[in-house]
């Protein structure tokens, strides 16, 4: 048998002790004190959708002026294919499919039926108890009731939308509902969604605090509908208008709404210098699913909803002056909870022993180690299958069956399964076994769910 033949079956433990070993690895500098945390999540974001990851068409200078000041990682992925998993891993720091919130694909507007679960411990709590300050700008997507709340789950404060996308302009859901919330008091306020979340976080970081803080900056953008910060409002009905952006928009518009994300950050980010906290803070920019409609996902294939490398591959870059050495980039996979895990080893915050975190630690990475992480990724929808090792990749959807040697093939174009039987032998035992400690896939589609598994885009009702 080959060394790539040899696919260990390890889970995660496996790989938190191979990250543990790696603690002396050489590092850049060391924090005194816990940091402050800022994690901005995009939405939607395709792959190459920043200039410096490769968009033709315009330009993301601040982001693009980000990702070099600090550590770009270009194999970054998402534990889900569209917004509700991913948001479900990022918040409990597991597997979208150990909840049944995380099996939504999405949450549809209309669904009060499931929420993340009260009590579960989350990335916010678990830093709250360290003795951080914690708050959400932004999109939720968890849940609606109160039970199911950003502000029952560790966030003291609550601004933004609790659905998947509003129109930017009403905070209208395609319903017809408003959807902007202040706690969990709903708001009418007038402005353009990105510039109101941007405002919000630069407030926030101008106050003067006497503990760190954990602030998740959710953007909305570029999720549809696409609706630029000089567009006018294109119909009277706001269900007509939401499903009209869904399935249009334009390049032009795309970019614009983008170039609004890429300012609103720089504002944030010179915000933090303005407070005197940029050199004890830790801040991550990612994505939580791959693009859409008017997404640049080159070279990756397919996009959102898809287990295509275009569907759960993002950018992200991280920033930690005088921790993380600038102007540096890095090709180990990543995946949503190893966010979760960073950032609570970063604020010395203890994960619950009774709900094992399923992400590792970044930080021996994004300090300048030289690391090997051996584990395997594993991805599942209502449709698909996938699972990532090494440089291998193992994709399923139905009776059809890929298996791509990933790092040098992103594309997906060549087809090793029938030359590589012992691979894909491999990787489909390690799916099963990681399959069977997961809630069982849902039998049906859910009512209301999302984009389907081709990724065609209409609004989740």
């Amino acid at each position: 048998m080959s060394d790539d033949a040899r696919i260990s079956r390890r889970d995660f433990l496996g790989a938190m002790a191979a990250a543990g070993a790696l603690a002396a690895a050489p590092r850049f500098g060391r924090a005194a004190n816990p940091p402050n945390i800022l994690f901005i999540l995009a939405d939607d974001l395709g792959y190459g959708d920043l200039s410096a990851f490769g968009r033709p068409d315009y330009k993301t200078p601040n982001l693009d002026r980000f990702a070099r000041d600090g550590i770009r990682l270009t194999s970054a992925y998402t534990a889900g294919a569209v917004c509700t998993p991913t948001r479900c891993a990022l918040i409990t720091g597991r597997y979208p499919q150990r909840l049944p919130i995380g099996l939504v694909e999405p949450l549809g507007y209309t669904d009060t039926s499931v929420g993340l679960p009260p009590g579960h411990p989350t990335v916010a709590s678990l830093i709250k108890a360290a003795g951080y300050d914690t708050a959400l700008i932004g999109k939720w997507h968890l849940g609606y009731l109160p039970e199911h709340s950003p502000t029952t789950h560790g966030f003291d404060e609550f601004y933004g939308i609790l659905s998947g996308g509003v129109d930017y302009f009403t905070h209208q859901d395609p319903n017809g509902k408003l959807d902007l919330h202040e706690g969990m008091v709903t708001v009418e306020q007038a402005g353009y969604m990105t510039d109101l979340l941007t405002d919000r976080a630069v407030g926030y970081l101008k106050k003067k605090r006497d503990r760190p803080f954990y602030l998740a900056l959710h953007y909305t953008a570029p999720h549809w509908p696409w609706e630029g910060p000089s567009d006018k409002p294109v119909s009277d009905s706001i269900a007509a208008r939401m499903h009209t952006f869904a399935g249009g928009g334009s390049h032009a518009t795309y970019a614009s709404m983008m170039q609004r994300l890429d300012s609103g950050v720089a504002r944030v980010l010179r915000a933090l210098r303005d407070s005197g906290r940029q050199g004890d803070t830790l801040v991550v920019f990612t994505s939580d699913n791959g693009g859409e409609r008017w997404s640049y996902n080159w070279p990756l294939r397919e996009r959102k909803g898809t287990l295509r490398e275009g569907g759960i591959r993002v950018p992200a870059a991280v920033q930690w002056p005088g921790v993380i050495p600038p102007g540096r980039g890095s090709e180990v996979p990543i995946i949503t909870m190893d966010w979760t895990a960073t950032l609570l080893a970063a604020a010395g915050a203890s994960p619950d022993p009774a709900y094992p975190l399923d992400g590792i630690d970044l930080m021996p990475i994004l300090r300048g180690g030289t690391v090997t992480v051996n584990r395997a990724l594993f991805w599942r929808t209502a449709t698909q299958d996938a699972v990532r090792r090494g440089r291998w990749k193992l994709w399923r959807a139905g009776d059809q069956e890929a298996l791509h040697e990933i790092a040098i093939d992103p594309s997906e174009n060549v087809n090793l399964a029938t030359t590589r039987a012992d691979l894909v032998s491999g990787l489909r035992r390690e799916f099963a076994e990681w399959n069977a400690a997961m809630l069982p896939r849902p039998t049906a589609r859910p009512a209301g769910a999302g984009p389907p598994a081709d990724g065609s885009s209409h609004p989740a009702r």
